[in-house]
C-alpha cells in the first residue's frame, strides 16, 4: 500500500515545490518508487528542477482532468535525474514518476474559470499507484485553502506544511492545521524552510511545535547555492553534502521509516 504524502503550504514563495523534489528524489533514491503530481495547476513549476523539457510533454494532468488522456499518458519517468547529475548514483534501483500541470496560459486560465473535478482527481491518484506500482505518491498541492487541496488532504497518510519564519505564514500555517485536524489527517509535520543562519534553529524548532502542537521534522537555511542553482537541477543530489541537503535527508528518513528496506 502506496504512502500518500501531501506537501502544503498556506502561502505561495515557501520552497513548497523545491522541498517535494528533493524529498521525494532521497526517497527515491533509497530503491523506492515515487510519484509526483503537481496539483499546483494554477501555478505549476516542479517539473522544472528535474529538467524535463516542455518541447517533449504531450499531455499533462490538464489533459487527463479534461478527458483528452489517461493518467498513465500524463505520467513520465524522470529516474534519469540519477544518471544525468553530476554526482552519479549509479546503484540507484529508485524510480520517479511525475505527472506535470501545463504551463500553457490558455490551459491555465481554463482552469481558473472553470475548474475542474476534483473527485476525477483522486481516482487518478488510485490509478497511477496501481498502473506504477508506487510506495510514495507525493502531492504538490496550490497554496491556500480550496476543495482540490481539502479532498487531496483527506487521502493522505502524512501532511507536510512547509512555512518560514515570517508572522503571515504563522497566521496561514495556523488555519490550515486547524482544518487538517478537522479533516483527521492521521499525521502532520512541519517544515521550516528559508531560515536565516543568524537564527538558532533549535530554538526556532522548539517554539513552533510548541506553537502549533505538531512535530517540526526540519529547519532549511537559506543558502546561497540554493539561488544560484535558480532550480536548475535538484539541489541534494547537486550538494549531496550541504547542511541543507542533509537536514532534507532526515526528513526523508522519517518519511521512509514505515519500511526497513525499500522493496525489492
Amino acid at each position: 500500500m502506496a504512502k500518500i504524502v501531501s506537501i502544503h503550504s498556506f502561502r505561495g514563495g515557501t520552497g513548497k515545490s523545491n522541498v517535494t523534489a528533493n524529498l521525494a528524489t532521497l526517497i527515491a533514491r533509497a530503491g523506492f518508487r515515487v510519484g509526483i503530481v503537481d496539483t499546483d495547476i494554477q501555478s505549476p513549476g516542479i517539473h522544472v528542477p528535474f529538467g524535463l523539457d516542455e518541447t517533449k510533454v504531450k499531455h499533462t494532468l490538464n489533459d487527463y482532468l479534461w478527458g483528452r488522456c489517461t493518467i498513465e499518458a500524463a505520467t513520465y519517468d524522470l529516474s534519469s535525474v540519477f544518471t544525468t547529475s553530476k554526482n552519479w548514483f549509479s546503484h540507484n534501483r529508485g524510480k520517479i514518476y511525475l505527472i506535470p500541470s501545463s504551463i500553457k496560459t490558455g490551459e491555465i486560465s481554463r482552469i481558473l474559470r472553470e475548474g475542474y473535478d476534483a473527485r476525477l482527481l483522486n481516482d487518478g491518484f488510485r490509478q497511477i499507484v496501481q498502473r506504477f506500482g508506487l510506495d510514495y505518491l507525493f502531492i504538490d498541492t496550490h497554496p491556500g485553502i480550496n476543495e482540490e487541496t481539502l479532498l487531496s488532504a483527506i487521502i493522505s497518510d502524512v501532511l507536510v506544511v512547509i512555512l518560514r519564519p515570517d508572522k503571515q505564514d504563522y497566521q496561514g500555517t495556523a488555519v490550515t492545521i486547524d482544518v487538517a485536524r478537522k479533516l483527521e489527517v492521521p499525521k502532520m509535520l512541519l517544515v521550516v524552510n528559508k531560515a536565516l543562519p543568524s537564527l538558532n534553529h533549535e530554538r526556532l524548532r522548539q517554539q513552533i511545535q510548541q506553537t502549533y502542537n505538531v512535530p517540526v521534522a526540519g529547519v532549511l537555511p537559506v543558502c546561497e547555492e540554493m539561488f544560484h542553482l535558480g532550480s536548475s537541477d535538484i539541489f541534494c543530489l547537486r550538494y549531496p553534502e550541504h547542511p541543507w541537503t542533509k537536514t532534507v535527508s532526515a526528513i526523508a528518513e522519517g518519511l521512509s521509516s514505515a519500511y526497513r528496506t525499500p522493496p525489492k
